[in-house]
């Protein structure tokens, strides 16, 4: 894992985020085999900036948190776009969950999940991620469930490499990822984690317009970006 902090400690916002983590990033400048997938929403203003530094293409891959009934920021589970999903057994059992009550929050989500590829895709196909080297993006990382049900998903489609990159997560979690993915880049890993949002001065929910103007822009630019602001 790489680590590497901003001066002041936080990030500014999700731009500034990706800016930094595309420094870290310049290696896979120009790759033709690299492609940016991010994790909708507050993933693809990062992963944007990312993208559009190290001139490759930016696709989506939605996942979905499953939360415990009553407590939805804790997640027993995730679901991904292909139908992979993955459950926290550990909270599963402790809160004893039900499987009933596991499938009625996955059909929820499910819709959510299939709502969002429609209207972000916009007709869009899939980019094709058969020996690709996949950076896989994000605004911040807590329990790291969702990242992994994303990881096991993309692996299915037998990628060359997978490469984990986000602005912030705990210690522990990166640890954790650095067991399924090839990569993990982090920029910061503070012991205090507590939340994503304390670490960005600016983290207001990124709506489903900004997501999908950021990705009707990158696809407009294709592969004339230019990736010179990574000198500065």
């Amino acid at each position: 894992m790489e680590g590497k902090k901003t001066i002041a400690g936080r990030f500014r916002n999700r731009k500034e985020a990706g800016r930094f983590l595309a420094e870290r990033l310049v290696a896979y400048a120009n790759c033709p085999e690299v492609v940016v997938l991010a994790l909708p929403r507050g993933g693809v203003p990062v992963a944007f900036e990312i993208a559009t530094a190290i001139h490759a293409p930016l696709d989506i891959f939605v996942v979905r948190k499953l939360g415990v009934p009553g407590q939805e920021e804790l997640a027993l589970g995730a679901l991904a776009s292909n139908g992979t999903r993955l459950l926290n057994e550990p909270v599963v059992q402790a809160l004893g969950i039900t499987p009933g009550e596991i499938e009625t929050v996955t059909a929820k989500e499910q819709a959510e999940l299939e709502r969002r590829e429609r209207v972000y895709r916009a007709g869009r196909a899939p980019l094709d991620l058969n020996g690709r080297i996949v950076i896989l993006v994000d605004d911040g990382i807590a329990t790291g469930t969702t990242m992994q049900a994303a990881i096991a998903a993309i692996r299915t489609q037998q990628p060359a490499r997978v490469v984990v990159a986000v602005p912030v997560a705990p210690l522990s979690t990166c640890r954790k990822l650095e067991q399924e993915a090839e990569e993990v880049v982090c920029l910061l890993s503070p012991e205090d984690f507590m939340a994503i949002s304390l670490w960005y001065d600016e983290f207001s929910q990124t709506g489903d317009e900004e997501v999908c103007d950021l990705l009707s822009r990158a696809d407009r630019m294709g592969p004339d970006v230019s990736a010179s602001h990574l000198r500065h």
